[in-house]
C-alpha cells in the first residue's frame, strides 16, 4: 500500500514539475509549482521528517508560491512569450550542460548510496537521536557541520539567481532607452 501511494505521489510530483515547465499560462505554472511543493511535503512526512514537511508547506507553498501569484497578478505579467523554435544552439548547449550536471549528481547519489550500503552506515539521524535532541537541532547540527560546503554552495546559487533576476529585469529598461524610461 505504501509503495503504491509513493508511486502515485511521485507521478503526481513529476507531472506537476512538467506543468511548471511547459505551461504557457504563468498562473497555471505557479499552481503546478504549488502541487509539486505539496507532494514533496508529503514525501517528507513519509520519511518521518515532520519539521521539513512543515517548513516546505509554510515557506515554499505558503509564502513563495503565493508571492509569485501576487506578483504575476498585480503586475499583469504576459501569459507567455512566443518562441519560434526550441531547437537552437543555445538550448542544445543548455540541455547538454543539464545532462552533465544530472550525471554528476546521479553519480554522487549512487556513490553515497553504495558507501552507505557497504559500510552499513545510515548517518546519525536515527529515530532515537531525533527523539532525544529534536529534529530542528539535528538538522541544524548536520547543516552547519557535515554539510557546510553544500549549504554555502546553495547560498552562492541563490545569490547567482538574484543577480540573474536583477539582470533580466533591467534588460527591457536598457533596450527602451533613457527617454522612454522617464
Amino acid at each position: 500500500m505504501g509503495l503504491i501511494f509513493f508511486f502515485i505521489l511521485a507521478a503526481m510530483a513529476v507531472v506537476a514539475a512538467f506543468g511548471v515547465i511547459f505551461n504557457k499560462n504563468v498562473v497555471h505554472s505557479a499552481l503546478s509549482l504549488l502541487v509539486n511543493f505539496c507532494a514533496l511535503a508529503v514525501f517528507y512526512f513519509m520519511l518521518n521528517a515532520q519539521f521539513l514537511a512543515i517548513v516546505q508547506i509554510l515557506v515554499y507553498a505558503g509564502a513563495i508560491v503565493v508571492l509569485f501569484l501576487f506578483v504575476v497578478m498585480l503586475l499583469g505579467a504576459e501569459l507567455g512569450e512566443k518562441v519560434s523554435t526550441w531547437l537552437t544552439v543555445r538550448n542544445a548547449f543548455l540541455a547538454a550542460l543539464g545532462l552533465v550536471l544530472l550525471t554528476i549528481i546521479g553519480t554522487a547519489v549512487f556513490e553515497n548510496n553504495h558507501v552507505f550500503q557497504t559500510a552499513g552506515k545510515t548517518g546519525d539521524l536515527t529515530t532515537a537521536a531525533v527523539q532525544q535532541y529534536g529534529q530542528t537541532q539535528m538538522i541544524s547540527r548536520a547543516l552547519f557541520t557535515d554539510y557546510l560546503l553544500a549549504f554555502e554552495l546553495a547560498s552562492v546559487l541563490l545569490l547567482v539567481g538574484i543577480v540573474g533576476v536583477v539582470w533580466l529585469a533591467r534588460q527591457p529598461q536598457e533596450r527602451a532607452g533613457p527617454e522612454e524610461n522617464q
